[in-house]
């Protein structure tokens, strides 16, 4: 039987022709959208989804985390400018927790899922953005080996060309870089990705009753298995209330596959098989949760779309960020704004965080305009967890505050590069600096 088989030729209808287009509709690709537009460029944003937010709606992280940062013992946010405008309309419509405290060394920020969908739909039509839902990026045509010409997008319309002079990739995976011929990594150079999780909420909880549960349950996880009743996918539960106590997210699945490794998220295949795996532990976990004072009534309420990713292409950009610039607080002259997350590693069983010195430190570290040019492209940008690092520091700058602070900034480039006729990596940085300060960004530039 032939394994390949040849398809007959076909004109594609090209959708349009745009300054900048945007694959990708989380925190990165919505900050790279919003900045390209309101510098007065056509802008074009493509979606796979009928709505925004990335991993932190389809994925169901309902948790900002890296807006803030232990700045020698004082938490502080450090990620401004677009992501201000999308917090203020989640807060208006009642969505966004207060900061809440984690590991006594920093704090991340609880939203509800709906009314990010909602505020992001208006941050983005506000600023004059065109946005294309169920939207699934297929292929690329190049006008030569260095710049990008079309995106290749399936519609349940049909099949369709989108031109731009511009191409931003937030797609998480580099599926855009890839395609047009950008070098790039996956997991730590022996084949081990960071594990993907599904999560869900719970519903149901009295919130007086449970009280601090996130504190007691890893002992009672210990007790359930040390008795022989749950054998659970890692050890470290990451477990928290929503803004209504009655309800609480659950972060403690692990996907591996067939060989004990992180499943990968560029396989179809083993995307199938997280989706089912994801969901049979998720049984599990919701049948323990109930034996914990104050669960006994909770049921789950929503399991998230999608498997959540962490890991897979990131593409090689001019500047690698490293695990010695996490934790070492690392500046740069290209400086586009902060990450304050610690190293996160999913790894097989569990979860490492490692740390700066805290509070000695200032808790962050600055990010290159560097790691989201690409390697031998003239006319893309890569920002969000596909952007340029090594397998620890994404572990660290692919969270929400870094994605916001890399879409901001690649989508301010964009335009800056169409005005002067220039490349990406021939971008003016000082000019880009000065207008993302101007735009409100920090750039980690005091304190």
């Amino acid at each position: 039987m032939q394994d390949r088989l040849t398809e007959p030729s076909r004109q594609t209808t090209v959708l349009g022709d745009y300054d900048v287009v945007v694959l990708g509709g989380g925190p990165a690709g919505m900050a790279a959208a919003v900045a390209a537009a309101r510098a007065g460029r056509s802008t074009l944003l493509l979606e796979r989804y009928g709505f925004l937010g990335g991993m932190g709606t389809a994925a169901g992280v309902t948790n900002f985390c890296g807006l803030h940062a232990n700045v020698h013992g004082d938490i502080r946010q450090v990620v401004h400018g677009v992501a201000d405008d999308l917090l203020s309309r989640i807060a208006a419509l009642g969505g966004l927790n207060k900061p809440h405290n984690l590991f006594g060394k920093t704090v991340a920020q609880a939203y509800d899922t709906a009314a990010y969908k909602i505020a992001a739909d208006d941050l983005l039509l506000s600023a004059g953005v065109q946005v294309l839902f169920h939207a699934l990026a297929a292929g690329v045509l190049m006008d030569s080996p260095s710049r990008v010409a079309a995106l290749l997008v399936e519609t349940k319309s049909g099949r369709f060309a989108v031109r731009g002079r511009a191409f931003i990739d937030c797609s998480g995976d580099g599926d855009l870089a890839a395609w047009a011929g950008a070098p790039y990594d996956k997991g730590d150079g022996q084949g081990n990705m960071l594990y993907p999780s599904t999560m869900f909420r719970l519903n149901g909880i009295d919130p007086v009753r449970a009280g601090e549960a996130w504190k007691t349950i890893p002992e009672l996880m210990l007790k359930a298995e040390a008795q022989g009743r749950y054998k659970f996918p890692r050890k470290t539960p990451i477990i928290r209330p929503q803004k209504s106590g009655i309800e609480w997210r659950v972060n403690l699945t692990q996907l591996a596959n067939r060989d004990g490794n992180a499943m990968d998220g560029t396989s179809a295949q083993e995307l199938s098989e997280a989706e089912v795996l994801g969901r049979r532990q998720i049984a599990s976990v919701a049948g323990f949760l109930k034996e914990v004072p104050g669960f006994e009534n909770s049921y789950i309420v929503d399991i998230a779309p999608q498997v959540g990713i962490r890991e897979t292409r990131r593409v090689r950009g001019h500047y690698m960020l490293t695990e010695a610039d996490v934790l070492e607080c690392a500046s740069f002259d290209d400086s586009i704004g902060v990450n304050g997350w610690p190293l996160e590693l999913h790894l097989k069983g569990d979860v490492e965080f490692r740390w700066p010195q805290i509070p000695e430190s200032r808790g962050f570290n600055q990010l290159p305009y560097r790691m989201t040019v690409p390697q031998g492209l003239d006319n893309l940008w890569v920002a969000g967890r596909c952007a340029s690092m090594s397998h620890e520091a994404q572990s660290a700058a692919r969270v929400t505050g870094a994605c916001f602070v890399m879409g901001q900034a690649a989508g301010t480039a964009a335009d800056l590069a169409l005005s002067a006729g220039t490349t990406a990596a021939g971008v003016d940085t000082a000019a880009l600096q000065a207008r993302l300060a101007k735009e409100d960004a920090y750039l980690g530039q005091t304190w």
